[in-house]
This record gives structure tokens, sequence and C-alpha cells, in this order.
């Protein structure tokens, strides 16, 4: 007796349907995608009962013709390709002909369609997948469908649904979603009769992300000039350095119009922000990638939420250096917050910079004035394990005669009334920054320390408070990467070589990547089709487990791009040494210590933020300082 058999039509047509209708979120998706597609202005979505008691899409496109309308129902049918070759090449959001078949077959479904043009227009009821009524109709140009009673027919189906309001929020954030890919198109959702949003066609990216996540993250946000590199463009809106989030909820991204996930891009953000996120969290971004959809893959999944890449490096560096370029334009934007004058302000003398001290392998014998004392000892002990030492060029010391600028106040006696005391300088100091050339220069009006740890200056937009514990960090970290990247990293042959054996996966990327696993102070041979010889590994690692050491790195170097530091495996041990020897809280520094500090934070590549992710130094406009008071509503 034969074991296989052809299923049932009804049968089949419903396995179909469930690769491609998931929720009743997955049913607006695949609508709307087809009223894009046929070039819509504005599409409307209305839900009832979280989309799983009714769901209609009304749009202004194309429209269709009785024959079109019938035709559109059988699986397979598309007007968006003709022959296998279109699939290397597909254009549209589109093309498999599955969604609405599929859609039909397990809900009560009504289509409507009328051609620009055209006198009358057709109406197509289905029920279950099959055709009862075909019908002219006076409908608007245009196309409606609406579906009802979702998984009717599949009651096993229905109860993996969720709740009416997770349903009915999984929706909103797919319209969302497709409203800011598509800002020139008008969207209106209706829940409940009730109108969640209207939004305007012919919006800008911008306009469409404040209307939607609120003008908050709007001001939050920098703009990714189109970058071009390749035949990839790049373009959107990234969050500033210090906005992140636990989730990669808000980590958009779309392909040719398309909202996709992709591992390559996942690691492409995370590689352009670097030590500017803090570990565990995902950056906001709203990405826009323009590449030949030949050098894509987008049939590699059911919902086509995930493509595949022709040349995955060629997009991350894009990705990469186009974040990296924003992050840096914003770093202009902070020098600008500095220097300017206040209206109020006078100008003083320059504090003298002195010269940088020639790369060294050792400790000056000038102590850096910005450490303190007691680090010091520490200091020189820690980094001797260390292939370079850090060289920080010492601050101006006040003259020994003047008093110093912010005096530590001393602990009041037990018991005594506290009272707040005035500054010794009855006036805040307006300070000239000697800012690099690329950065300008101008004045700003340092008023004191805040807690013994937050310096707090004024500039022409309001109140800005620096940490002085994460702004040295940031300094000794980027000092000391530099100086790992132009001298290398000095390595130590191992007394007896260890032979470690590799996944082939992990073997063939070592192979192709020795070169630059030797830069990065590994000493790798071949030693059998998946297993290598390791000879030399950088002077600062004392693994336990090399075989584990060496998976780690190579995970961490894979999701490094090409162009970044290969030295990834000791940013992470530089970060904790400086954040051990930078200055601290209750650490007084002299005012022109607070200078120079504040002048090196500038002059870093990355100056707000410190090597873990967490900001530098915060921005408080007058307008908020207003509102607080209660003297602007």
């Amino acid at each position: 007796m034969p074991r296989i058999a052809l299923l049932p039509e009804h049968v089949a047509s419903q396995v179909a349907a469930g690769e491609v209708v998931e929720r009743p979120a997955s049913v607006v998706k695949e609508l709307v995608e087809n009223s894009l597609d046929a070039g819509s202005t504005r599409i409307e979505v209305s839900i009832r009962r979280g989309g799983s008691g009714s769901l209609r899409v009304v749009d202004d496109g194309f429209g269709m013709d009785r024959d079109d309308a019938l035709l559109c129902l059988e699986r397979h049918a598309t007007s968006k390709i003709r022959t296998g070759a279109d699939l290397a090449s597909i254009q549209t959001l589109g093309f498999r002909g599955e969604a609405l078949p599929s859609i039909a077959s397990v809900s009560r479904f009504r289509l409507a369609t009328r051609e620009r043009g055209a006198l009358v227009g057709t109406e197509v009821l289905v029920n279950g997948g099959r055709i009862e009524t075909v019908r002219d109709c006076g409908e608007m140009e245009g196309t409606q469908i609406d579906v009802r009673s979702l998984f009717f027919n599949l009651p096993a189906r229905r109860k993996f649904l969720r709740t009416e309001q997770t349903e009915s929020s999984h929706v909103e954030q797919q319209l969302q979603l497709q409203a800011i890919g598509h800002p020139k198109v008008g969207f209106v959702f209706l829940n409940e009769e009730r109108v969640v949003f209207q939004l305007p066609s012919g919006q800008s990216l911008h306009e469409r992300i404040r209307d939607l996540c609120g003008a908050t993250l709007a001001k939050e946000l920098l703009e990714v000039p189109e970058f071009c590199t390749d035949d990839i463009g790049v373009r959107g809106f990234i969050g500033r350095a210090g906005l992140s989030r636990s989730t990669r909820q808000q980590q958009i991204v779309f392909l040719n119009g398309r909202a996709i996930e992709n591992v390559t891009l996942n690691h492409a953000l995370r590689e352009g922000y670097h030590t500017a996120l803090m570990k565990g969290q995902h950056p906001v971004t709203f990405l826009f990638i323009e590449m030949d959809p030949a050098a894509v893959d987008v049939n590699v999944h059911p919902a086509k939420r995930e493509v595949r890449f022709r040349d995955p490096a060629t997009i991350r560096e894009s990705v990469v250096e186009a974040i990296r370029r924003t992050l840096e334009s914003d770093r202009g934007q902070w020098s600008a917050t500095f220097t300017s004058k206040p209206a109020d302000s006078t100008s003083s003398p320059p504090v003298p910079r002195p010269a940088n001290l020639p790369h060294a392998q050792a400790l000056p014998q000038e102590t850096p004035a910005l450490i303190p004392q007691r680090e010091q000892t520490a200091l020189r002990r820690d980094w001797s394990t260390l292939p370079l030492q850090p060289t920080v060029s010492p601050l101006p010391s006040a003259p020994a005669s003047s008093p110093p600028a912010f005096a530590p106040p001393s602990a009041p006696p037990q018991g005594a009334r506290t009272e707040v005391q005035p500054s010794l300088n009855s006036q805040p100091s307006t300070l000239n920054q000697s800012l690099p050339p690329a950065n300008g220069g101008g004045t700003f009006k340092l008023l004191g320390v805040l807690g013994k740890l937050y310096v707090l200056m004024e500039n022409a937009n309001g109140l800005v408070l620096v940490d002085q514990h994460a702004a040295h960090e940031r300094i000794l970290f980027e000092e000391m990467r530099r100086r790992m990247e132009q001298q290398g990293v000095p390595t130590q042959r191992l007394l007896l070589p260890i032979t470690l054996e590799v996944s082939p996966k992990d073997s063939d990327w070592i192979r192709q990547h020795l070169d630059l696993l030797e830069r990065a102070g590994l000493g790798l041979e071949a030693f059998g089709p998946n297993t290598f010889k390791l000879d030399a590994l950088p002077t600062f690692l004392r693994p336990s487990d090399p075989s584990q050491l060496l998976r780690e790195i190579i995970d961490d170097l894979r999701e490094a791009s090409i162009q970044a530091s290969k030295l990834r495996l000791g940013e992470e041990m530089i970060a904790k040494t400086v954040c051990r020897h930078a200055v601290k809280a209750n650490d007084f520094l002299r005012e022109p210590e607070l200078v120079r500090l504040i002048q090196d934070l500038l002059a870093c590549e990355l100056p707000y933020c410190c090597p873990h992710g967490r900001p530098t130094m915060i921005q408080m406009s007058y307008g908020e300082l207003e509102k607080k008071f209660g003297r602007k509503v």
C-alpha cells in the first residue's frame, strides 16, 4: 500500500498559509506591501478585536480589472516577476504571489477593486479559500480588502493568538514600521473605530519619526548624510552616543524600502558605535540602505524578513563608515557648543598648553599631574606588564602664590550647622580654550565643580556638566589605543607550542585571516585539516585555556570590520586599566587642570562617552531650566 499521497487542495493552501500568515500583524504586512507596490499615496488600516475579528486595508493604488482580481487569488499568481531570472533582481516588496490566496484560505475574505479611470469595479467574496461571489461594485479607485474571522477554519491555530491588546500592538508596530519606511505615503490606523494615528503624505523622514516616536526621541537623533561607496548608499537617522535600548526593537534597517533583519548588519551597527555603546545595549537606528537588487537575495525566508548579501563585507564596511562619520560629526557639534562665547563674558589670556611628550616605552619621570598621587605607584606597577606605557602630557600647574580656583570644602565639625560658602573667586572664570584647529577656538565659562565629580560650565545654550572620571577615561583610552596601533602588539613565544583543534567553519575562517591574527599578536600555523599550532601570544594575555581564548578572539574579530582596529582583544584590557587610574570622584583638580581636561576631551575621536559607553558630558538647555523653575510652559 503506498505511503505517500497528495494533500487535498484546501489542506495544501492551509499549510502554505501557515508560512505566510502567522498573526493579524503578518496579514497587515502583506496587504500593505501590496498596496505600496501598487503605487498608493494613502493607505488606511482598521481593525477590530486585535485584527482577528476583522481587518480592513484600503488604498488608492492602481487597482485591478476583473480578470486580475480573480487571478490574484490563485497561488503563485503575481505581476511582480515573470521568469526565474527575475528572482535574481527583485525590486518590489512582494513577488511570490502567495499572500492573497493564503489569507483567503484561512478567513472570510472580501476583495473590492477598481482600476483608475474604470467605470465600475469588481467585488470577490471568498470563504475559507472557496470563491462564492463575483460581481460588479462601485467602490472608489484602488483596492479594498476585508479579512474577517481569521483562522476560523483552523481552531488550533486560533488558540495560539494572544490577547486582543497584544495583537493590536503588533499590528500597530508593523504599520509604524511600514510608515517609517515610506514617509511619502499617508497612513491612517483605526483600532475599534478610534483613530490611533493619521499621517499625511509627503512627509520628510524626520517628521515621520517625530510623529510616530515622539519629539523627544527625534531631538536625540543624528542625520546620516547620504554616504555612497561601491554602489551602496546609506542614509537615515541614528541615535547619539548614550542613546540606546536593551533590545533591538528600535534598531530599524530598510534595504531598498524593505524592513529587514540581518546578522551582518547587526554586527555593523555595533561596530560603527563601538565604544560609544554600553555593553548589552543596542543602538537606536532608522537606517536606509540602497543597493543593486542583484547583490542581495530576499527569497530566503517565508516572511521575507531575512536577506542574504552576495558581498557581506562590503555592505558591512559601508554601514560602519557611515555611522562612524555621523558620530564624528556630532563631535564637531560638541566642540561648537563649548566654543560659544557667553554674551556677558570677558576674554582672558589663553591657558598655556605644554607640548606633547614623545612616545616612550616607560613612564616619564614626571608623572602626569592629572593622575592623583595615590594612583601613581599602582599605575607604574600595573602598566609594567603591558607592551606600552601611557604617556599623558602634564597639566599646567598654577603659580605657587595663587590659591586654587576651587578649593575643596573642609568638613564641618560634627553637629555643626552646614552653610553654603561662596567660592574663592567672586565671579566665574571665563577661560579661552586652546582647541586644535579642526575644532575651532573660543571661550566658555567655568563655573565650578559639583560633588567633587561634575565639572559645571556655561555655554550659549545653557548648562554643561562633565563627568571628570568618564572624561579622563576616554582621554587615557584613546592615547593607549593609538600607541598600540602605531607600535604594534608585542608578542612572546610560548615555551611549548600548543595544538588546537577547531571546527571546520572556524578552520576555514582562520586560514583566510592568518595575517589578521598575526597582527593581533597570535602566532598560528596550520598543523592539519582542522588543527593549528599556537606558538605566540600577546604579552598582556595570560589565558588558562588557550583553545577557548582563540575561539573568543575569532568571534570578536568576526564582528569587527576590515577597516576597524585589529587590536580589539586589547581594548577591553585598556578600558579596565584606565578606569582604575583615571581621576575619581573626590579627586580635587585645580582650575588649569580642569581646563586641560576639557581641552584633551574635545580633542578625542569620541569625546561624548567613556570607553564603556557612558556619557562624559550632558547639556541642559536654558529652555529645560526655565521649565523646571516654572518660568516657561
